[in-house]
């Protein structure tokens, strides 16, 4: 199932990629989207919202929890 989480700090298509390297990291097949509109983290196969926060974080950006 996915989860949609909301990250700050992204401002352009490399912040986008920065975050996917960082979860697929984590998680080599989850589907990960990014919406740099909305600021929006879209995690399909990875449920682990303590290891996607790790990432995001380790990454450099803000993660700002499940989007609501």
């Amino acid at each position: 199932m996915a989860k949609v989480y909301n990250v700050g700090g992204m401002t352009c298509g490399g912040c986008a990629s920065s975050v996917e390297k960082a979860i697929k990291a984590v998680k080599a097949d989850a589907e990960v989207t990014v919406d740099l509109a909305t600021g929006n983290v879209t995690v399909d196969g990875l449920d682990d919202d303590a290891a996607v926060e790790k990432a995001v974080d380790d990454a450099g950006f803000d993660f700002n929890g499940v989007a609501a």
